[in-house]
Parts: C-alpha cells; structure tokens; sequence
C-alpha cells in the first residue's frame, strides 16, 4: 500500500515548521489549548492549499502568512463570542478593556508569566497590523526583510508599523499603569 506523496510532504512540513507555527499562534492566542487548534487549521490548509503554493516567497514566510490570518481570524471568532456576551452587562468599551487574557505558555516561570500576561494584554489592544509587525520583529525574532514579505509590506512599512507599535504600546503602558517600558529600543 503507496503512501499518498502530498501526505508525505505534508508530514515533512509539519516536522519542520510546527514548533514555530504553534509558537506564533500562542503570540497571537495566548493559550496553548488555542495555540494547538490554530496549528491544526494551519496544517490542514497548507494540505488543502498546498497547489496554490506559488513559491514566490518562501515555503515557511506562506505558511507564517497562514498562521498570521488563521491566529487573527481565531481570535476574532473568539471575541465576538465573548462581546455578544459581555454585552448583556457591559457597554462596548468596558467588553473590550475587560476581556481576560490569560498565558498558560509551557516553560515560563510564574513570576515572568504574570508580568508577560500583563504585557501581553497591553499589546493585544494595538491595531491588528502593527500587533504582527511587533510580534514577528520582538517577539518571533525576524528580520524587517522577513516581516516585510510576510506581512506583503516594504521593510519601511514593517518599520513604520513597528515603531508606531511602540508608540502606541508606550501610551497604552502609561495609561493603564502609570508607566514602564517593557520595549527597549532597537
């Protein structure tokens, strides 16, 4: 019995690509139930996908680009739920400042975890582009050329959203905690 030769490259991508496909989704989702439901939806539309793979970028800047709108798109569906229900209490703005968010990442130690969910929540208010731009260069450790063909920007936007990103964190930081910079500069 042959093996299916788009499984076999499938399960080749998944060993190359999944530990940095669930690590990006837990930037995104904050939750390492959530962040292996986004890896699986990844994984399942690079197989369904895989044809449409034009190789005019790299095979992981796709599936980063995946990963990116599969997180986005997890946590949207999430937030309308949690908004239709906080709104029987609460009015729009209180919903969206009050949403928990809660870090449950393997590894991190419980005092940096407090401090890295308080960050966390801080930088999920950003807009959604210049949260990506932050999470991919900070966070995800990639170069601006990197971002920039994921996002299907020019490094001077990734830039641009990057420090933009900073900014707006610095003034989300002073507003609710009176101060701290968690970002140093680059």
């Amino acid at each position: 019995m042959s093996r299916d030769p788009k499984e076999i490259a499938l399960k080749q991508i998944f060993e190359t690509h999944q530990k940095r496909v669930f690590n990006l989704a837990l930037q995104y989702v904050l939750n390492a139930e959530d962040a292996a439901e986004v890896t699986q939806d990844v994984f399942l539309s690079v197989y369904q996908k895989m044809e449409t793979f034009k190789e005019e970028s790299t095979l992981s800047t796709w599936i980063y680009r995946i990963t990116i709108n599969k997180s986005l798109d997890f946590i949207k569906a999430r937030n309308r739920q949690k908004r239709s229900f906080l709104r029987l209490f609460k009015s729009d703005e209180e919903a969206k400042r009050n949403v928990p968010v809660q870090l449950n990442h393997p590894g991190i130690e419980l005092e940096e975890k407090e401090q890295l969910e308080e960050l966390l929540k801080q930088i999920y208010q950003l807009p959604e582009s210049q949260k990506t731009a932050l999470v991919l260069l900070r966070m995800e450790g990639l170069s601006q050329a990197e971002v920039a063909k994921i996002m299907n920007l020019s490094p001077k936007a990734v830039e641009s959203l990057y420090q933009r990103a900073k900014s707006n964190l610095k003034k989300i930081l002073a507003k609710n905690k009176g101060g701290g910079n968690h970002l140093s500069s680059k």
